[in-house]
């Protein structure tokens, strides 16, 4: 049995196992919904407009780059709200208890998928100041696209924002979702970092 295979079936036993849901907290909506997400697939490379390094100036990002490493991603809109209310303070968790460990990258992306006028560029920068993330954030516009949805979100099968997607070390979805509980999250992925060594 591979690595990737224990991984998947221990991270299947730690969901199953704790309480109140899973460790990545997915509710009913999500289990009822299985063309939403990419869970077990190869995690694509992202196609964003542009991205911002932590200091807010134009950088550049490779998934692909990051190999090696656990990564997680939100998706949001700046007019979400509910990525203010959970999506936003879930990424500012995993971003605090992973800024020094650097086999840990967050990242956040706006999927663009509906409020073109509202949802755009400038607000990348605004929400990292707002929510004081200095990490890599991208900008996504759907408007560029025949059906109107951002390449991420067509990439991943996202169903919308917030949406959080873990992506393992070997480049594998582990996890594809409207919510998650950062404290359960990062407690595994903390395990996992502990157990590689």
């Amino acid at each position: 049995m591979s690595s990737l295979s224990r991984n998947r079936r221990h991270l299947t036993g730690a969901l199953l196992a704790l309480p109140g849901g899973a460790l990545f907290n997915i509710d009913a909506s999500a289990r009822s919904a299985p063309e939403r997400g990419i869970v077990g697939r190869n995690a694509p490379e992202l196609d964003a407009e542009f991205w911002l390094d932590a200091a807010g100036q134009r950088t550049t990002f490779s998934l692909t780059a990051q190999r090696g490493k656990w990564v997680h991603m939100k998706c949001w809109q700046s007019w979400c709200p509910g990525c203010h209310a959970h999506g936003f303070p879930a990424l500012k968790e995993f971003s605090d208890a992973f800024a020094d460990e650097p086999r840990v990258v967050n990242l956040g992306i706006q999927t663009t998928f509906e409020g073109h006028d509202v949802n755009t560029g400038d607000k990348v920068r605004e929400m990292q100041l707002r929510y004081a993330l200095p990490i890599v954030m991208g900008h996504d516009p759907g408007k560029r696209n025949a059906d109107g949805y951002p390449n991420t979100m067509r990439a991943y099968r996202t169903g919308g924002t917030p949406w959080h997607i873990i992506v393992e070390p070997g480049g594998q979805v582990i996890y594809n979702g409207f919510s998650i509980s950062p404290d359960r999250a990062i407690e595994y992925i903390r395990r996992q970092l502990l157990q590689s060594g």
